[in-house]
């Protein structure tokens, strides 16, 4: 008998002792019993078989190869930091921090807990990083257009189109963040304080300089960047946001490729209508993606 059948008697010992206690010299409980154990046989088989087979994955694509570590043990940090960060990513953006569950999390990225506060310490920690890899991101895609040679106008146009594609690249960011903006006050947040400092500042004196920038060139009327940045970023953070009630209430898909551009190019458009002193400025060009 092999290793897989002679487990069976050891692997269900109350049901093994049952039977073993109880006469079973009539036909039909040797038929029973029979069963019983090919039936259990079978099953242990077949999941041993599945579980050898079976790939890994972790949360959205990341997949090993069979016999790889799983992603549960330490000898994969990069892939299970980056599965627990994204599962995070969509746990933070649907429940909020004080709403989400580290342990629907370590389910979602396939790790267990203790991998989880390996990597980070406690659920704060956990949504700081993710604060960190959502603002990273953003940071790293638009301070180099804000610190090119371009003109104004094209300047803030690659701006505005490198900030649009990045929030639809990942259109959960902004849930994950706009609780928490709202209940910033002075001293009592200091996640999304440093946060502020470090990533949203840097940001925020560029543009404001090239508003001014523009204004002194003649291509931008005079703003207020404390007005103007406000409404230019709530055009592209408000349609992602609000995407889920969009598809209930119109019945179309707001994150559709052909909904996407449309909503590029018409953020484009808006931007240089409500800023650009030349009315006749095309943005065709610069609307493709």
């Amino acid at each position: 008998m092999g290793s897989q059948e002679s487990a069976i008697f050891h692997r269900a010992p109350g049901r093994a002792e049952e039977k073993q206690n109880a006469i079973v010299d009539s036909p039909q409980e040797v038929y029973d019993l029979t069963n019983w154990l090919i039936s259990d046989i079978f099953r242990v088989v077949v999941q041993s078989t599945t579980k050898r087979q079976r790939p890994i994955r972790a949360v959205r694509g990341v997949t090993l190869a069979p016999g790889s570590p799983r992603l549960g043990t330490r000898r994969h940090p990069e892939q299970s930091r980056s599965a627990i960060l994204r599962a995070a990513v969509d746990e933070f953006a649907e429940h909020g921090i004080a709403g989400a569950r580290t342990d629907a999390i370590a389910r979602a990225a396939r790790v267990n807990k203790a991998l989880l506060y390996y990597y980070f310490k406690d659920k704060d920690a956990l949504y700081e990083a993710v604060l960190d890899h959502v603002f990273s991101g953003l940071r790293d895609r638009v301070l180099p257009v804000l610190a090119s040679k371009l003109q104004p106008r094209e300047k803030l146009l690659a701006y505005v189109g490198r900030y649009f594609d990045y929030i639809a690249e990942n259109p959960r960011f902004p849930r994950v963040v706009q609780a928490e903006w709202m209940r910033i006050r002075t001293g009592s947040n200091p996640q999304m304080l440093r946060i502020a400092r470090e990533y949203f500042s840097p940001i925020y004196r560029r543009v404001a300089q090239l508003l001014r920038d523009g204004a002194k060139s003649g291509e931008f009327r005079p703003v207020n960047p404390m007005d103007f940045l406000p409404s230019m970023v709530g055009i592209v953070i408000f349609y992602f946001s609000t995407a889920p009630a969009m598809q209930t209430l119109l019945k179309v898909d707001p994150l559709s490729k052909k909904r996407i551009a449309e909503r590029r190019r018409f953020v484009l458009e808006f931007v240089s209508a409500a800023l650009f002193t030349d009315k006749n400025f095309k943005v065709s060009s610069l609307a493709a993606r």
